[in-house]
């Protein structure tokens, strides 16, 4: 967990939420307020909706976003693409079911966000 500027933690309210937090915001009708671009748009591809989730990781640069976007691209059966990413995000080219890959990359963003 890092410290804001004066050295604090910050508050319960903009920390990620938890796990479980997570997975039951998915029956709502939005992602929650202050959630990660990077959970956001994981939280919209569960929903179904690869185009506002896609949009979310192109406005966005670093490892995770390139996992998640690399993930998205699996998930539309571009392979190719994928694999571009997966190198990007210096991770390996996932080969399981898609929904445990979503699973694992969720739950290690949650982790490292806490």
């Amino acid at each position: 967990m890092t410290s804001n500027a004066r050295g604090n933690k910050p508050a319960a309210s903009d920390r990620a939420p938890d796990l479980d937090v997570f997975n039951k915001s998915l029956s709502g009708n939005a992602p929650p307020i202050g959630l990660s671009p990077v959970l956001s748009a994981l939280w919209w591809a569960k929903q179904g909706d690869w185009d506002a989730a896609h949009r979310i990781v192109m406005d966005h640069e670093g490892r995770d976003a390139a996992w998640v976007h690399a993930y998205l691209h699996r998930v539309e059966g571009d392979l190719g693409n994928a694999a571009y990413w997966y190198a990007r995000a210096g991770q390996p080219a996932d080969r399981g079911s898609l929904d445990a890959e979503w699973s694992a990359i969720v739950a290690e963003l949650v982790r490292r966000a806490r």
